[in-house]
Order: C-alpha cells, then sequence, then structure tokens
C-alpha cells in the first residue's frame, strides 16, 4: 500500500469521525462533558498500517521462522486457528462502537472543521504583560541597546546636507579681485552649504594668493572638485558627525496578554407548553454549544435561567429537566438575566445570551420589553432558538418578531428546531452570526 493510499484514509477516517460527531449531536446520549471530557461513539475503523512488501520475504522476527506472512501488519500477531467466524459465516452481532474521548477544547476544534467555523475569541481583562520584540526606541537606556546603524545613518546625512569641497571655495577665493560676498552668491548658486562668516575667514586667509586665476570659470576649468561622496570613500566614517541628539536606545514593544474570559447565559422556557419533546430540542442544542465555548474560552462561566411568567436562576442540573406551568412571559428572564451579568462587566467578560422556548409569549411582551432588553443588554451573541416539533403554532410568534425587529444584523441569531436534524444547522446559524469582537469593546 502507497503512501497516498495511507494519506487518503487518513482523510477519511478524520471525515468519518467528523460525521460520527454530527451524529452524537443530533441523536446521541448528551450526558458526558465537563470534567470527565465528552465521549463521543464511533464506530470501529480500520487504521492505515505498515504491511510487508510481498516481494520480500526477509524477516524482522515475526512469524514462523522470524519470517511474517504477506500482507501481515507489523507489530500484530498472525491469526491463529479458531480465531473469528469461519470462512463465509455472516456476523450475527450488530457493528461495534468505541469511544472516543476528547475535552471540550478538541471538540470546539472538531466542531469548527465539521462546519466550517472560524470563531477567534478575543481577549478583554489584561492578566500580564510581557516584552515582545525590540522595536520601539527612546532616547535614553543601556549602552547595549543603542541604535548605532540609526545614529550613523542620522550622521551620514547631515555629513551630506552639510559638507562642501573647503579647498575648491578657497580656489575660488584667489581670483582676481573677487570679494568676499561675491564668493559667498557664487556659493549659494551651486547649493554648496556655506557660512559667510567661513567665507569672509578663507577670503582673508588666501589674501596673499588673490590674483593666481583671472575668473571663476578658469578655477572650474583647472581645479577638479570633490563631492562629500569622494571625501567619505578616502576619509573613511572617522569623520562623520555624530551628535547626543542623533542617539536612540531599543526597548521592547510591550505586548499584553488578555485572558479570554466568557459567561454564557442560558434562558429556558419551562411553561406549560413546553413538553418533553421541546425539552429534549433545547437540551441537544444548548449543550454543545456550552462544550464549544468552555473549549474556545480561558474560562467559562454558565448562569441558567428557567422561566415562566416569572424567572429564577437554577443549576445545570435542574436547567434541563425542570418542569413549571402556567403563562409565560420570556421578558422576565432578561431581567434577571441583566442584573445577574451585573457581575460580569462588559470590559472584562465576552458575553452569550442563548435563549430557547417554543416562542409562545404573552401579548406584546417581545415587542414593548425582550426587544428593548435585549438591544440594552451588551453582548457578542444574542440568540434565541424555537423548538416546535409540530411546526408553528397560531401564537408562537417570538421567534419571528425578532428576526424581523433585527433582520440579519449583527450579533442576534434567531434559530428554528423542529426535530433531531435542525440541530447542527442551528447550531451553525448561531454560532456563524457572531461577528469579531474588538479588545476595546
Amino acid at each position: 500500500m502507497g503512501l497516498k493510499d495511507d494519506l487518503e484514509r487518513f482523510r477519511a477516517v478524520g471525515e468519518k469521525r467528523r460525521e460520527d460527531l454530527a451524529e452524537f449531536i443530533q441523536y446521541g446520549e448528551l450526558n458526558s462533558g465537563g470534567d470527565d471530557g465528552i465521549r463521543v461513539p464511533v464506530k470501529i475503523v480500520s487504521l492505515p498500517s505498515f504491511e510487508y512488501d510481498k516481494r520480500d520475504q526477509g524477516g524482522v522476527g515475526q512469524g514462523d521462522g522470524g519470517t511474517p506472512d504477506v500482507g501481515q501488519p507489523v507489530g500484530q500477531p498472525q491469526p491463529q486457528p479458531g480465531d473469528g467466524d469461519e470462512d463465509g459465516d455472516p456476523g450475527e452481532e450488530g457493528g461495534d462502537h468505541e469511544y472516543y474521548e476528547m475535552d471540550p477544547e478538541e471538540f470546539a476544534e472538531e466542531l469548527d472543521e465539521a462546519l466550517g467555523l472560524d470563531l477567534e475569541p478575543k481577549g478583554k481583562r489584561v492578566i500580564e504583560e510581557k516584552e515582545g520584540p525590540y522595536t520601539d526606541l527612546t532616547r535614553s537606556g543601556p549602552d547595549s541597546t543603542l541604535d548605532f546603524e540609526r545614529m550613523f545613518k542620522e550622521g551620514l546625512k547631515r555629513k551630506l546636507a552639510m559638507d562642501f569641497d573647503e579647498e575648491f571655495l578657497k580656489e575660488v577665493c584667489k581670483v582676481d579681485g573677487i570679494s568676499a560676498r561675491a564668493v559667498f552668491e557664487y556659493a549659494r548658486g551651486q547649493n554648496l552649504p556655506v557660512s559667510m562668516a567661513w567665507i569672509e575667514e578663507a577670503h582673508d586667509e588666501v589674501a596673499d594668493e588673490r590674483g593666481k586665476w583671472d575668473d571663476i570659470e578658469a578655477v572650474e576649468a583647472n581645479v577638479e572638485r570633490e563631492s562629500v561622496q569622494d571625501q567619505i570613500r578616502r576619509e573613511g566614517i572617522k569623520h562623520v558627525p555624530f551628535r547626543r541628539e542623533d542617539e536612540r536606545y531599543r526597548f521592547p514593544e510591550i505586548i499584553e496578554e488578555k485572558e479570554k474570559n466568557v459567561v454564557v447565559v442560558n434562558i429556558r422556557d419551562v411553561s406549560g407548553s413546553m413538553r418533553e419533546k421541546k425539552r429534549e430540542l433545547v437540551e441537544r442544542t444548548f449543550t454543545p454549544l456550552d462544550w464549544y465555548l468552555t473549549g474556545k474560552y480561558d474560562n467559562a462561566e454558565f448562569v441558567y435561567i428557567a422561566h415562566d411568567a416569572d424567572a429564577w436562576a437554577v443549576e445545570r442540573e435542574e436547567f434541563f429537566g425542570i418542569r413549571s406551568g402556567g403563562g409565560t412571559r420570556i421578558s422576565s428572564a432578561y431581567e434577571l438575566a441583566a442584573e445577574l451579568l451585573e457581575e460580569y462587566p462588559w470590559s472584562d467578560w465576552n458575553r452569550y445570551v442563548f435563549a430557547a422556548g417554543d416562542s409562545e409569549n404573552s401579548s406584546n411582551d417581545t415587542e414593548e420589553r425582550v426587544i428593548p432588553l435585549m438591544e440594552s443588554i451588551p453582548a457578542n451573541l444574542h440568540a434565541y432558538v424555537e423548538t416546535q416539533p409540530s411546526g408553528n403554532a397560531i401564537n408562537a410568534t417570538h421567534a419571528e418578531e425578532l428576526e424581523r425587529h433585527f433582520g440579519d444584523g449583527d450579533d442576534v441569531a434567531v434559530a428554528y428546531v423542529s426535530s433531531e436534524d435542525d440541530v447542527t444547522d442551528a447550531i451553525y446559524r448561531i454560532l456563524s452570526t457572531e461577528t469579531e469582537a474588538t479588545d476595546d469593546d
């Protein structure tokens, strides 16, 4: 078997595991997770293994006489008589299953791969500052951090901008009858950075030689001018002028490490209309979301709220199994959520508010209370999951009202789950709605 065939089999195994994961989310027993890990049932598959080339019968200490049988996988004993079923006898038992255990972080990675998600959570609260690369500059520091390259470049630019051929200008000062002012005006016309004081000093210095040249044209024709670049090549870098103001010292960029904290508020309707099937669909949708966010964030905390006409906080164990009765007022849950979230400041915590129910609500509560409350609670994402196994009831309008109001706006998702087949689509709909958070939100 070639490496290409092995690679294809490995890819097939990975794809099969993602299919098992999706099937587990939709139909499996969601009673694992948390500190014990997530146990996903997978059908036993044949993993790629090395086998001996049929043309090579040389031994490596395996099989009779040290020679393995053709096609026998390395490291596995040869089948013994009596192992397995007789030839041609069909098996009578169902397919074997094993469990693949993964922690929430791996579950999140697998779900990202299975659903094509790309959620990269942002940290909010700074927990550590550490030194990064030496990219910033300051005017003081230890000698070992002096940016000599920059200082040299500054000195070199100054020399190129300020230096001139002094000997050539002294020759101009020797022109018959020329004044210091005339020499200065000539130098300025040649863009030579020379001062009048220097010209006057040089003019006086060569007074005895005045008359050596009839005019400036004679100087230009007979005296070779040396450029600053040629002067540096001749003298070397020892005459490059360095100044204190050119000194800069490198120091490291300070990188802030931010802890990725998340609080997830799970809200569910426990009014009399929430029958067993509806409750099961809530659990089947919310549980993988909890696992996913636990795997994505450094620190994840969960708040569970149950409501009928009133709302109250519950533990996770109660959240999915609790039964109640009476009417429904969804806004009561958001009022409690806003109160509980005061313990998780938006500046320090990422927030998710997930609610689920059958979309039945008291008259005008969605428009007058729920929508304003959702808009007033800052969060990475608000989501509502409608669970209606038998289709929409006449008075089940909450999800539709949310959709009409928020439309395709960022950070609000509405999903519909009428059976297990809708669960993975609902999870994708919810998680793919979140836009990228910013650090200063």
